[in-house]
């Protein structure tokens, strides 16, 4: 399992890292470049809205599936038709909430309007995420990869032409950014449904018929997923909408606008941590059902993911100004001290790819439930005291306490859940770690003090960190290759 492991998680950064920087520093950036941060923060919080409420698409039917096809590949076919029912009557379920709490929030008829497509690309979207979780499930990580970029590569193509050629230039729309993304979602989830009908191998046309006795079964088998979810997202994306809404003097989607910069780079590097996550639920999940012991691969994906977030937190602190300088042209200085303190929420969700992740495989579902209610409240408490004196910088506050405070309760269950217990091996572990963290961030500060071309000391951060993640065995590239060549 660990050479399946370190061979897919390759072939799937590999992809990623192919398409999805550019997409967003490229596209999405040069969306709010052209629109403007009040109309992008428009765009960004209403996103987010959509986001939060999307729960009442998957009631946590995808990680459920995701699970239990990884343990039991053969009840696809069974259980196809009825989800793709239920999922059908989820969205009118959560169009209609979702437009409920918009009139009772005070919307326009503009906002109105974006909310509402907007919601058809959440269902499209939440719609391709489960026909993934069968193909992962069933182990197929090399169609899933390919799956996990083709809405961005057709997005790509479609805003290429919207925001480059002549017949548009000077006429773009944050709405026509909106339509490219429902284009792109429908292609793929075209794609993707054929994919899975070709290995669902169902005896007919009937297993599409409603089941009743099957739709209850897998929608209280899926309810503690579903809270589990509403709840990661209320504490993940409740801060622009919150920002809009609370912020003094009218210019709550100007702020959210600027608050979008910073979000959108933890965005793209929390994606490629999320990358873990879509190779550990099925592995986890087939290893434990077996018996098969977890801590290797545990302690791989935690040692690379420590390694790239903590990496990138380093450099990201010291070179704020340059990047978003980079980047953006308004309100430079207010958007690096709101990217230097978000960026610390990426350790924190890094570590809950592995040890949340962990626990769902397992079906404790339950104490993550817990662990979710307790820390959305405190995030949304913080927000309400924090944004109306602070603004961005305040959710960024709220952002990374949440964060931080998540995966450090993950951890106190899983070692209760399997009995890991800090044996020398784990102490002399926990001791590279904080070596590697410590060694990072000193060295990191000092050499951005230096008297070099920014260029220069970039790379050699980098390449500072990569040697001490060698040193104190956090990359192990030994053992990397061994269990490629050798693994099972």
């Amino acid at each position: 399992m660990k050479k399946k492991f370190v061979l897919n998680l390759i072939l799937l950064i590999f992809l990623n890292l192919l398409i999805k920087p550019f997409y967003l520093l490229f596209i999405d950036r040069g969306v709010q470049s052209i629109v403007g941060p009040e109309e992008y923060g428009l765009y960004f919080s209403i996103y987010n809205f959509t986001f939060i409420l999307n729960i009442f698409l998957d009631m946590g039917i995808t990680n459920f599936n995701n699970r239990n096809i990884a343990r039991n590949s053969h009840i696809l076919g069974k259980y196809l038709g009825t989800i793709v029912s239920i999922r059908l009557f989820l969205g009118l379920v959560y169009i209609a909430v979702s437009f409920a709490v918009a009139l009772l929030l005070g919307y326009g008829t503009r906002q109105l309007y974006l909310l509402g497509v907007l919601a058809v690309n959440q269902f499209l979207l939440s719609l391709i995420l489960y026909l993934r979780s069968n193909i992962s499930g069933l182990l197929k990580f090399v169609t899933d990869s390919i799956l996990s970029i083709l809405d961005r590569v057709l997005l790509i193509i479609f805003c290429i032409i919207l925001l480059y050629s002549r017949a548009f230039v000077g006429h773009f729309k944050i709405e026509w950014f909106v339509y490219a993304q429902t284009l792109s979602y429908l292609l793929t989830a075209l794609v993707a449904f054929i994919i899975v009908l070709k290995n669902a191998s169902f005896p007919s046309i009937k297993t599409f018929r409603f089941n009743k006795p099957l739709f209850v079964l897998i929608l209280k088998s899926s309810l503690p997923f579903a809270l589990l979810t509403l709840l990661m997202s209320f504490y993940s994306r409740i801060d622009a909408v919150m920002i809009s809404e609370l912020f003094p003097d009218g210019s709550g989607f100007t702020e959210a606008g600027i608050y979008a910069n910073s979000y959108r780079i933890l965005e793209a590097l929390n994606n490629f941590a999320y990358l873990f996550a879509v190779l550990l639920l099925p592995l986890l999940s087939r290893m434990l059902k077996i018996g098969e012991s977890v801590k290797d691969i545990i302690k791989v994906a935690f040692s690379l993911l420590m390694v790239f977030s903590l990496t990138m937190v380093s450099f990201c602190l010291f070179y704020n100004d340059s990047i978003i300088s980079l980047l953006y042209s308004r309100e430079v200085d207010y958007s690096a001290r709101i990217f230097a303190i978000l960026m610390f929420c990426l350790p924190g969700m890094s570590m809950g790819y592995v040890f949340g992740t962990l626990l769902t495989a397992n079906g404790s579902l339950k104490q993550l439930n817990i662990i979710a209610a307790v820390c959305m409240v405190v995030n949304v408490v913080m927000n309400f005291i924090l944004i109306p004196r602070y603004g961005a910088l305040g959710a960024a506050i709220a952002g990374v306490a949440t964060q931080t405070a998540v995966p450090l309760l993950q951890i106190v269950v899983v070692k209760k859940v399997f009995h890991f217990k800090a044996d020398t091996v784990f102490n002399r572990f926990f001791m590279m770690f904080i070596g590697f963290a410590g060694a990072t961030f000193v060295v990191g500060y000092i050499i951005s003090t230096l008297n070099f071309a920014v260029e220069y000391r970039c790379a050699l951060h980098f390449v500072a960190a990569i040697m001490f993640a060698i040193i104190f065995k956090m990359l192990n590239i030994k053992e990397l290759f061994a269990a490629v060549k050798y693994g099972e």
